[in-house]
């Protein structure tokens, strides 16, 4: 008997720490997807340097990525008491679904034409794209309140989980976020003959409409009660 509560237990930690990695790189490539000002200097450097120079500005931002996630989890920690009550947490997972809902439309509505800017052809170092990439996007702070659009509804680390749990959550979202640069700059890469503003365009406009969705249909599962982060 004892083996089999062992074994269920291994099996439901085992579950949750799989749980755990799926959300994490969801939330990197969410938070990485959008063609802001880093993504679409990505871009360009992929295509006037080589795909290898946006790929490195793409990492430096999920370094910025992951401190912000830490500011953000950590500080959820503080108010734990708070979120652990049933009623505060439903209002904070709404508010969340509609914060990540109005991000989506802010996601639709970018223009990347105002994010773009000149890019020397100077290929300069690795380390000096990625440090680029990485204070530009750390200076946008703003970016914690997308984090906690998305760890609230998706009860995403909490401090009751174990430390190692956390750090693999962590480590999912800078995961997540190279998924992102990985692919966006191979598709650059491919189609860098056809590949303009426009293209950087579409690509705001197909995010934004899944992140309005995604937030939508969260939101009414959890007013109608058939499903709620818990």
């Amino acid at each position: 008997m004892n083996e089999i509560n062992d074994f269920l237990q291994q099996l439901v930690s085992q579950i949750s720490v799989l749980e755990t990695i799926v959300k994490g790189i969801i939330i990197g490539i969410v938070a990485s997807a959008p063609m802001g000002p880093t993504g679409v200097l990505c871009i360009q450097r992929s295509l006037n340097k080589g795909r290898v120079y946006g790929l490195v500005t793409g990492f430096g931002a999920s370094i910025s990525d992951i401190i912000y996630a830490l500011v953000t989890g950590y500080g959820l920690s503080f108010i734990y008491d708070f979120i652990h009550n049933e009623t505060n947490l439903f209002i904070l997972q709404l508010v969340g679904s509609v914060l990540l809902f109005l991000f989506g439309v802010y996601t639709f509505r970018s223009n990347p034409a105002q994010n773009t800017r000149k890019v020397s052809r100077n290929k300069s170092s690795l380390v000096q794209n990625c440090v680029t990439g990485f204070f530009i996007t750390l200076s946008n702070p703003l970016i914690i309140f997308l984090f906690m659009a998305m760890f609230t509804p998706m009860k995403f680390m909490l401090p009751e989980q174990p430390f190692y749990q956390q750090f693999i959550g962590y480590v999912s979202i800078f995961a997540g976020a190279m998924l992102w640069w990985l692919f966006i700059t191979y598709v650059v890469n491919k189609l860098r003959t056809r590949f303009d503003v426009r293209g950087i365009w579409i690509i705001n406009r197909v995010i934004g409409c899944v992140v309005m969705a995604a937030s939508f249909i969260s939101a009414v599962l959890m007013l109608t009660g058939i499903y709620s982060f818990h």
